[in-house]
């Protein structure tokens, strides 16, 4: 614990402090808990944009044999993604990015030319491409939130176990020293009053001597 200064002025510091950690305390924890159940939706998000992948790729099993033998096409390239757009959304508080529109290059063959199970593997390739990328999104959102969620938790764990038992420890002390200082002023004060009330009969007799000036009988 730092040290600190039994003084009122610290007094008062100590419990503006205390006041602010407890203002904030359930904030925090609600904002955990938010977190928590978003997490708890993008995991299984997750799980079925991962099942939907396996699921496309099972799909596309059957062509793939066909696929390494036809030679006349790039039938993977045309498959890749030539831009992804992801935008930001606000979820619980935190900004995260979210799938947005994917653009392919434009198929260009001759519908004679090549076997009819292309356009297929085409469709097929493009479909894993998509989960793949919403994958790789849902992912991202997933460690961003696990991140955010560590940062409130540590928050959450320093009000709770640091800073509002230190606030209370400090505002304890302050109190036990001012009213030490208040009981000692309080016997200082009384001391001086019986040295005054003690001392009466004496000034009595000096301003008798003084105003008769004879001492008395």
């Amino acid at each position: 614990m730092q040290k600190i200064r039994l003084t009122r002025p610290e007094l008062k510091k100590q419990r503006d402090a205390l006041r602010r950690f407890r203002h904030y305390l359930p904030m925090l924890k609600l904002k955990q808990q938010q977190l928590q159940m978003v997490i708890r939706q993008v995991r299984q998000r997750q799980a079925e944009v991962a099942a939907a992948l396996e699921a496309a790729r099972q799909a596309f099993e059957p062509l793939r044999s066909a696929l390494g033998d036809f030679a006349g096409l790039n039938v993977p390239e045309l498959a890749k993604p030539k831009e992804v757009k992801r935008k930001t959304v606000n979820i619980a508080g935190v900004a995260m990015p979210t799938i947005g529109e994917i653009f392919f290059p434009q198929a260009v063959y001759s519908l004679f030319a090549t076997p009819a199970w292309v356009d297929r593997a085409v469709a097929d390739l493009r479909q894993i491409s998509r989960r793949q990328a919403e994958l790789e999104v849902v992912t991202a959102q997933l460690e961003i939130l696990r991140y955010e969620l560590a940062r409130v938790i540590q928050r959450v764990n320093l009000f709770e176990k640091v800073k509002i038992p230190q606030a209370r420890e400090a505002i304890r002390r302050i109190r036990i020293r001012l009213g030490d200082e208040m009981t000692a002023a309080v016997g200082r004060a009384k001391m001086a009053k019986a040295r005054i009330l003690a001392d009466e009969p004496v000034l009595a007799t000096l301003q008798s001597e003084h105003v008769t000036g004879e001492p008395p009988q």
